[in-house]
């Protein structure tokens, strides 16, 4: 076709040109045709005489159709391309170009439209130009860049990029969806995540035929691959898929004013993180998050290799360079979470928790004024919300401990809330890494320390029950106390793994969902038996099902031993004493020693590596000879609740326990403000310092409130931490402590938008974020916990003063040679003699 003849003489003439220099004129080299480019005429009109020349053929739709398709697939691009970097310096050439683009582009409009817009023809030209400045703005992402990329990929984004120009709707929305860089990028303004919503709505059917004809028949033979693939039912359609690509700026250069650049970019790094580095746990605050929207077709790798390019392109001959890195659980599409048949039984067991909760309220409700089955009444929600909401307590309760327990958990709360709230992207995170890395966010900043006063209280509450029950003749079996803690700890905490396994992950999406959400639930589907078996603490904090869960693990291990250290104390007081002080000091000694020699720090201080966060989680945060001193201490402390009781201390001995408390307590919570600063280095011996002496520290000042405060010996503080209120926190603490972490990261998987950073209390005291951890915490205690105590009480007798051994004080040689002296030992959560320090011990809070 001599249509065809002159695209070929009109490249040889450009291409000998380049070549061998020869100022050949370009309408000397389309001789054939009836008007030249330079004169600017219409290469339809143009095209159209050349193939009326011959006399065999006359002008057809067909014919249109085929130079049309033809010229759209080889020359548009690669043409096009090849004349600008090849003969740039030919203006006119360059423009007719241009033209002949625009004049099939707006042919192919027509082509394509099942019902041509009632618009007139230059309306047509503005609309494709509309089109052309638009992805001027901004160049559209194209994800077929990657060589390996399969066809179906290649095949979608070419469909995009020209549905694009051509103005469509649905490539319009691909393209507004992915992120752009604006301004406040020295602000802190990098993370973009596009539009989430609307890249995940985009779906566009391809047509399989035009103008009568199949898709792709008018391509060379070449394409008979594509042509198959667009016949078939999986590349018909093409779908919105976002994905979140992480990027690193590389920086070689020592210049001041570019380091100062990149810092500021990189809002000062309050958290150093690598790619390498889990980021399900802490925010890899250093890298950049970039939203984009591709066809759902176009994998991981395809995207990654794309933006490498794109960005590396961007800083060409400047010496930065990018790191790039799109995991394959980032990128996502409507409709790819799979409802397997886990899922389906998660399902089922939660309904049949539910409906065994409302029979056994009715059945409990019908027969409230009769003697009722206590089997059938365990779940009764009127049964544990009455006693959920009790504040009666017996004479023997150590009350102070629950208004303790609550500061600790509000501090607790708060400083996990900070944690998560790095994870969203603010437009302002430098302003707001300048405000945080000041010396008052110390109170954020010592999460470790606000965990060792429920190691505290648990190990006092198990010597102050053991030593009870040992002066009251009273047995104690080992077997039923280890099965009764077990099934007291187990079910909710194995409601909530199922929970977050199976349920959680589809009940939301966002461009940070599966990151904080999925990846838990991955992790959670191979590791969930660790947790069960309370072991998972030893396994490393990246591979631990609900990190937030270690404690459990660590107190569980504690109470294991605890008999060992309890008993010899009470046979041996002198060496159990003894024993115990150099237990003490070992532990204290090895806390100083390991974080010297690994560099570790259990205080997270401004400019802080993610990975010297893990490696302290895992070689001391989350080991229990680590932590063993305050549960020691907790040993001393109940074992002095027993022997002293009713102690007269002197007015001066009072002061003096007060100044030395307090000083501890101001010691350890403003002793390391400076390491917050935001010109901090990190220095061990510091670290070393804190995390030796700190716990110790702010233990003391707990343990002389409860002292005296058991002990009759009253304030303001010790009546408002002994105020009877709190019982009910310590009821729901266990459940506030196993689904805050959960809550907190539904709420940043979801977050779609940026964010404006206007001041830490504004973004820490996010109130319907705690009422939904409220709301939850107290179905966990009523569907699961409470339940479970009822069965416990059914199943587990403890045994009466009067049947027990009948003495009232019983030496050290009596419980030696007593047989049930090997099996002498009490759980933190059961209690001689009061009901509510029964459930007390175990609602601890972690970290």
């Amino acid at each position: 076709m001599k249509g065809v003849t002159l695209i070929i003489v009109l490249l040889s003439a450009v291409i000998t040109q380049h070549h061998y220099g020869f100022a050949m004129d370009a309408t000397a080299a389309a001789q054939t045709a009836t008007c030249s480019l330079k004169d600017n005429c219409n290469i339809e009109d143009n095209l159209l005489s050349v193939a009326g020349e011959g006399g065999d053929q006359s002008p057809s739709s067909q014919l249109e159709n085929k130079i049309a398709s033809l010229f759209e697939d080889k020359v548009n691009y690669s043409l096009k391309f090849f004349a600008e970097e090849t003969i740039i310096e030919y203006n006119a050439l360059e423009r007719n170009l241009s033209n002949m683009a625009a004049n099939f582009t707006l042919k192919q409009i027509e082509l394509e439209n099942e019902q041509p817009d009632d618009i007139e023809e230059n309306e047509r030209e503005y609309i494709y130009n509309i089109g052309q400045k638009f992805i001027s703005i901004a160049q559209p992402f194209d994800a077929s860049r990657n060589p390996e990329a399969s066809e179906l990929c290649r095949l979608h984004t070419r469909q995009y990029l020209e549905s694009l120009q051509n103005f469509d709707l649905w490539a319009l929305r691909m393209h507004d969806s992915t992120g752009k860089f604006t301004s406040g990028i020295l602000n802190g303004n990098i993370n973009q995540p596009g539009d989430f919503d609307q890249c995940m709505r985009i779906k566009y059917q391809m047509k399989a035929a035009k103008s009568g004809n199949k898709a792709g028949a008018n391509v060379d033979a070449n394409n008979a691959e594509v042509e198959a693939i667009i016949d078939g039912d999986a590349g018909d359609e093409i779908k919105g898929q976002y994905c979140l690509a992480y990027a690193q700026p590389v920086l070689p250069h020592k210049s001041k004013r570019l380091q100062k650049f990149f810092k500021l970019l990189q809002s000062h790094g309050p958290f150093q993180s690598e790619f390498d580095d889990p980021g399900h746990r802490v925010p890899r605050y250093s890298l950049v998050n970039w939203g984009i929207c591709v066809p759902s077709s176009c994998s991981n790798k395809d995207v990654e290799y794309s933006v490498k390019e794109i960005l590396n392109n961007m800083t060409a001959s400047t010496g930065i360079s990018f790191k790039v890195r799109v995991e394959p659980q980032m990128c996502q599409f409507k409709d790819n979470k799979p409802w397997d048949r886990n899922t389906t039984w998660a399902v089922r067991f939660f309904v049949t928790i539910l409906s065994i909760t409302i029979l056994s309220t009715i059945y409990h409700h019908c027969t409230k004024n009769k003697q009722s089955n206590p089997w059938l009444c365990a779940f009764s929600l009127e049964k544990n919300l009455t006693w959920l909401f009790s504040t009666s307590s017996s004479a023997d309760d150590i009350q102070a401990v629950h208004g303790l327990r609550l500061l600790n958990a509000i501090m607790l709360l708060f400083s996990h809330k900070s944690m998560a709230m790095f994870f969203n992207p603010y437009n302002n995170r430098t302003e707001m890494s300048e405000s945080l890395g000041r010396s008052w966010t110390v109170i954020g900043r010592a999460a470790s320390l606000y965990t060792d006063p429920f190691l505290l209280f648990s190990g006092m509450l198990t010597a102050y029950s053991f030593f009870g029950r040992l002066n009251k003749g009273q047995s104690i079996r080992l077997k039923n106390e280890y099965i009764s803690r077990i099934i007291r700890i187990v079910p909710p905490l194995a409601a909530l793994i199922l929970f977050c396994t199976y349920i959680l992950p589809m009940w939301g999406s966002g461009p940070q969902w599966n990151l904080v959400v999925g990846h838990h639930a991955d992790i959670c589907k191979k590791n969930w038996w660790r947790n069960l078996l309370f072991i998972h603490n030893y396994f490393g904090f990246s591979e631990m099902c609900l990190t937030h869960t270690h404690h459990l693990g660590i107190d569980t291990e504690l109470f294991a031993v605890a008999p060992i250290m309890i008993l010899a104390m009470w046979k041996w007081p002198r060496k159990g004493m003894t024993t115990l002080l150099v237990l003490c000091f070992i532990g204290t000694a090895a806390r100083y020693y390991t974080t010297v020699v690994n560099e570790l720090s259990n205080y997270i201080y401004f400019g802080t590596n993610i990975q010297r966060l893990f490696r302290t989680a895992d070689y001391m945060y989350s080991f229990p000879p680590m932590r063993s001193t305050v549960y020691i201490m907790g040993i001393f402390l109940g074992y002095g609740l027993r022997q002293f009781r009713n102690i007269r201390l002197s007015r001066n001995q009072l002061r003096l326990g007060w100044f030395v408390s307090i000083i501890c307590l101001v010691a350890s919570i403003l002793g390391p403000a400076p390491m917050g600063d935001i010109n901090y280095t990190y220095n061990s011996t510091h670290a070393a310092i804190y995390a030796a002496f700190a716990p110790i520290a702010w233990c003391i000042f707990f343990c002389w409130v409860v002292f005296v405060s058991h002990n009759g010996y009253k304030n303001g503080i010790t009546k408002f931490f002994s105020w009877r209120g709190f019982q009910v926190s310590t009821k729901l603490s266990y459940a506030i402590y196993l689904t805050q972490f959960p809550i907190f990261f539904f709420n940043v998987g979801r977050r779609r938008h940026i964010h404006h950073y206007y001041n830490f209390v504004s973004i820490i005291l996010d109130t319907n974020e705690y009422i939904c951890i409220f709301l939850a915490s107290v179905a966990l205690t009523v569907l699961f916990d409470a339940p479970f105590q009822n069965i416990k009480k059914i199943l587990i007798k403890r045994p009466s003063t009067a049947s027990s051994t009948a003495i009232t004080k019983v030496s050290p040689n009596e419980i030696n040679s007593s047989k049930s002296t090997s099996s002498t030992i009490t759980s933190p959560i059961e209690t001689c003699d009061d009901k509510t320090l029964e459930s007390s011990v175990k609602h601890l809070h972690s970290d």
